[in-house]
């Protein structure tokens, strides 16, 4: 299934950036759990863009639910979700058609459906259509909220500026819950915004890095080689437009340290087995080992900008310069951020309902309704 992702629970995706809606379907969500249609729209009006370091598109991502929901509790059978599109300027991709954008998958589009493909945009390769992860995602976190595992990200490096790491987890993540822009230090966040202005400003873009938690995952979930816990979050992490880096705990700074230093030490706290450290992430051998997991996810600078760059015309030949028209974020690292937590949510409930049934018998299992 080449727009499916999951196993027990699976998510489809359908739509482009300038089509009619974004859709997606969502399997495998145990019934009866309370389908809270403002909680979605406030993830949702998390990843949509705001003030003057995002687009200037606007879209109110008023979603409406197809199926699998009936008096406010999910029915067990596929969920859809569709977001239409309505703030759309698909005259500002014609001139450019054949003329495919630096670090866009506009030529590799090209090639792979023979020219059929909707351009305006970036058709289905654009980052609206994240949306949709956004949508299946809350519905995700709900059911793993009801479990006690909670996921967040923060902005922990954006135009040169540091975001101060994480330290306690469970105010932090409450910190971040509502955070458009989610850094821990306001005052970094400033300095963030002010380099993303300056981009703007000259014309460029800017990157970032992304560092997440889940707190809460029991010890036992994920599979060793093929199936292990990194490679299946890794899988959808990887699916976001812009994520080109995933690293685990300690991530490549294992490179440089020993094994006396990068161990993470047993010990036992009130009965339960606990490391004094976490450089592995809260993972061992591709199985969670209860400790939060933590990763890092490196976003690269937004590609459609206004400065000239060099390009080929697909359709006649030859070289051609190109500069970016239409409305575009200076810097995606921090709506990219609310993209990692829903695709976190559906990776991470996906495996534990193949380990504990997709009723998640043993973790919260919900009651059967009566009458």
């Amino acid at each position: 299934m080449k727009n499916t992702f999951g196993s027990a629970i699976s998510v489809t995706l359908a739509g482009e950036s300038h089509g009619g809606a974004i859709t997606v379907i969502l399997d495998g969500i145990l019934p009866g759990l309370p389908f809270d249609a403002d909680y979605i729209a406030s993830r949702l009006s998390l990843r949509r863009p705001s003030g003057s370091i995002s687009t200037a598109r606007r879209e109110a991502d008023e979603f409406s639910v197809l199926s699998g929901v009936f008096e406010g509790k999910t029915t067990g059978t596929p969920i859809c979700l569709t977001i239409p599109n309505a703030d759309t300027r698909s005259r500002d991709y014609e001139a450019t058609a054949a003329l495919p954008r630096p670090g866009h998958a506009d030529y590799t589009a090209e090639v792979k459906y023979h020219g059929f493909q909707d351009y305006r945009g970036g058709g289905h390769f654009s980052g609206r259509v994240t949306a949709g992860l956004v949508a299946a995602g809350a519905v995700c976190a709900l059911a793993l909220h009801r479990c006690g595992i909670f996921i967040g990200t923060h902005l922990s490096l954006c135009g040169g500026v540091e975001d101060r790491p994480f330290g306690n987890l469970a105010e932090d993540l409450a910190f971040l819950s509502d955070k458009s822009f989610p850094v821990l230090s306001p005052e970094a966040g400033e300095r963030m915004v002010a380099a993303i202005e300056e981009a703007k400003r000259e014309g460029d873009s800017v990157g970032g890095l992304l560092e997440t938690a889940v707190t809460g995952l029991p010890a036992g979930v994920g599979e060793p080689w093929f199936d292990s816990f990194e490679g299946r979050l890794s899988h959808i992490l990887f699916s976001i437009p812009g994520i080109k880096g995933v690293a685990f705990g300690s991530g490549f700074g294992f490179a440089s340290l020993r094994g006396s230093q990068a161990n993470d030490p047993f010990a036992e706290e009130n009965g339960t087995v606990v490391t004094k450290s976490n450089h592995s992430g809260g993972i061992n051998g591709g199985i969670t080992n209860g400790m939060p997991v933590l990763f890092h996810c490196a976003v690269r600078p937004t590609p459609s900008i206004a400065r000239e760059q060099d390009t080929v015309d697909m359709k006649n030949g030859g070289e051609r310069k190109l500069a970016v028209a239409g409305r575009h974020d200076p810097c995606i690292a921090h709506r990219a951020a609310h993209v990692v937590n829903a695709c976190t949510a559906i990776a991470v409930l996906d495996l534990l309902a193949e380990r504990y049934g997709t009723d998640l018998t043993g973790l919260s299992p919900l009651s059967k309704k009566e009458g």
